[in-house]
């Protein structure tokens, strides 16, 4: 274990689960994550076949950096388990996770993530109502949600006031961002002010939004992520962030 200021406002390039593993015990007041959502695994989205041609604009098509987002679903589960257990792990006794997934149909039959989440202190579960997409399977509506999960430690309590928000986030998503599926900048603004946390942890920091956010609360952030080429435009966005910020 090491002392929890070799990480603060870092963005550490790495497994994420092995990272984490180095940062020790109930340092971290908050986690704010989306992880991969395993979607080129799936048989109804169309991004294995591009049904309608319509994937082939998609940054999502073309993948994630060092990671292909197709695991077989058990080895998916269990890697998704074992990264809640390190952060639950991380957390405080007043901390919480805001654990961002999506529901889908996998071969006809919802697949509500509950195979990863169950047993774990799910506090609540907050929608996020994002633009409309691409369904290309005549089985269901488009889904126009995405789910954040609420898993807080005991003594989790939001800010003064935050709890007058309801549970529906309505919510544009992030269109001019290089990443494949990057966080809006509002959305994580309204995670981390209706808490009280200091030091925030994204284990998937992605283009570095969570970072971004925890800047403008004048909060420490740790970011993980495992292509270089993440950490290096994240790492870019955080220092032209911080020289805006000065400015004001």
């Amino acid at each position: 274990m090491q002392d929890i200021n070799k990480f603060i406002n870092k963005i550490i390039c790495g497994d994420v689960i092995d990272v984490m593993k180095k940062i020790p015990d109930g340092s971290v007041d908050l986690v704010v994550t989306s992880p991969p959502y395993n979607l080129k695994n799936s048989t109804g989205n169309g991004m294995k076949d591009g049904r309608g041609g319509k994937w082939a604009n998609a940054a999502l098509q073309k993948g994630y950096s060092h990671y292909d987002d197709n695991m077989p679903h058990d080895e998916y589960v269990k890697w998704q388990r074992n990264c809640l257990t390190e952060m639950m792990r991380l957390i405080s006794e007043d901390g919480a996770v805001f654990y961002n997934h999506k529901w889908r149909v996998q071969s006809g039959l919802l697949q509500d993530r509950q195979d990863i989440v169950s047993n774990f202190p799910v506090r609540q579960i907050i929608i996020w109502k994002r633009a409309g997409g691409l369904n290309f399977n005549a089985g269901y509506f488009l889904p126009t949600y995405e789910v954040i999960y609420l898993i807080a430690k005991p003594k989790f309590k939001l800010a003064k006031k935050a709890n007058v928000y309801g549970d529906i986030w309505e919510i544009p998503q992030e269109m001019k961002n290089g990443h494949p599926a990057p966080f809006p900048v509002k959305l994580i603004d309204k995670i981390i002010s209706a808490t009280n946390a200091k030091i925030i942890l994204d284990p998937f920091m992605g283009s570095g939004t969570t970072a971004v956010s925890a800047i403008n609360f004048k909060r420490d952030y740790i970011g993980i992520d495992i292509s270089p080429e993440y950490c290096e435009s994240a790492k870019k966005r955080i220092k032209i962030h911080q020289s805006q910020v000065k400015l004001f």
